[in-house]
């Protein structure tokens, strides 16, 4: 078997590294594999500089071919060169490097999939797959009539229609996705998973990370690791970081790793109210996310309540053991927490509740095991086994 894998973030991009890499390790791994073609799209001068595959293990059957998008003033106008040229690049790399089969990641990648499918005859698949179109409709980032939002969900459509195997991340999404008529056997739920050797606590590196940081003993870290706007939560995440700190109060300490400009983040949380000598805002490669993690406490996690979504932030939080405050509603994470523990869930229609969740994550602070009991989490609903025996499965 030869893989076509499409990627529809770009090579350096986080989600990249922490979604796509461990899984063309698993597939790398599989003896019925002969050679895997990973692809991803590449926008900007900036991220085309630098077009060097570097995996964090030995790469024996994987290659690297860019999928270039053009600079265009209008952002409409990229995405219809995009989605009328890579689908024929795709085709033609594919019969070049001898695919047998497309492999996409997450449902973006997967209308890519589908349209080169229908050029070079090949069978497809889409991990990841999620309901991306009412998600970026239901975060304000796309309207009912924008034309981003339609094509997406026709393409979503002719993806459960045609493609061989879906798995979507969240088991309440496989459900929905059954009364939609799409065959069970054609559905196999895989989680976003986490790497324990890289995210798992380590006691030392707590020690040292906070010293660094200069925390002391009696400082309650929280620890926010992502974006805000759009399917996260905007407004409502700096509300949310000051009430935490008034909870908490002088000991509160918050770090923010985002891609946004840390001197906007910073400006707002001023404005929130929390002290800006306690808070640190950065932007952190994924080779440093742990560091910070083990400094934490516990965790925000600021995805908007949407039920066929797995951040992979919610593994790599438990993986480090990490108690974490999230919405009600969160794919199939918020459920957990709520029947497993591992962090409290809040209801933002809900004027009390994001205090009471807070009340709870600081009892669970105060329990010796707490740390375990979230690895455990970790272990037991993000690992990488659930990707390899749907590989096994469709592939094998």
């Amino acid at each position: 078997m030869r893989i076509l894998f499409i990627g529809y973030w770009s090579l350096h991009e986080p989600l990249t590294i922490s979604t796509i890499f461990p899984h063309l390790r698993l597939l790398q791994e599989r003896d019925d594999v002969e050679h895997i073609t990973l692809t991803t799209v590449e926008r900007g001068v900036e991220t085309q500089a630098d077009l060097t595959l570097r995996l964090p293990f030995p790469n024996t059957k994987i290659s690297f071919r860019p999928l270039l998008s053009r600079e265009h003033k209008i952002l409409l106008l990229n995405k219809v060169d995009d989605f009328v040229r890579f689908p024929r690049e795709l085709a033609a790399l594919a019969k070049a490097e001898g695919s047998t089969v497309l492999l996409a990641r997450g449902a973006p990648a997967g209308a890519l999939a589908y349209l080169a499918a229908r050029r070079c005859g090949l069978p497809f698949y889409v991990e990841s797959f999620e309901p991306h179109a009412e998600y970026m409709r239901n975060g304000g980032v796309w309207k009912p009539y924008d034309p981003r939002y339609l094509v997406q969900v026709y393409m979503e459509q002719q993806q459960k229609k045609n493609a061989l195997g879906l798995m979507p991340v969240a088991e309440a999404h496989r459900r929905l996705l059954i009364a939609e008529g799409v065959p069970a056997r054609q559905l196999v739920t895989v989680p976003c998973s986490v790497n324990m050797a890289t995210f798992g606590f380590d006691a030392a590196r707590r020690v040292r990370q906070r010293q660094a940081l200069e925390y002391g003993n009696d400082a309650v870290v929280g620890i926010y690791v992502g974006k805000f706007g759009g399917i996260y939560y905007e407004d409502e995440a700096f509300d949310i970081f000051a009430q935490a700190a008034a909870h908490f109060g002088a000991a509160f300490r918050l770090i923010v790793l985002t891609a946004h400009p840390a001197a906007g983040v910073e400006a707002r949380l001023a404005a929130a109210g929390l002290n800006p000598a306690h808070c640190l805002v950065k932007r952190a490669p994924h080779a440093e996310v742990p560091d910070y993690l083990a400094a934490a406490d516990f965790a925000f996690l600021l995805s908007r309540p949407t039920p066929g979504l797995s951040p992979i932030k919610v593994g790599e939080y438990w993986a480090s053991g990490l108690p974490i405050l999230l919405a009600e509603g969160v794919g199939d994470d918020s459920g957990i927490v709520e029947r497993e523990g591992g962090g409290a869930t809040f209801d933002l229609t809900q004027p009390e509740s994001v205090k009471a969740a807070l009340v709870r994550i600081e009892g669970l602070l105060q329990q010796t095991n707490h740390r375990a009991d979230a690895t455990a989490l970790a272990v037991r609903h993000r690992s990488p086994e659930r990707a390899r025996e749907a590989y096994q499965q469709f592939f094998g």
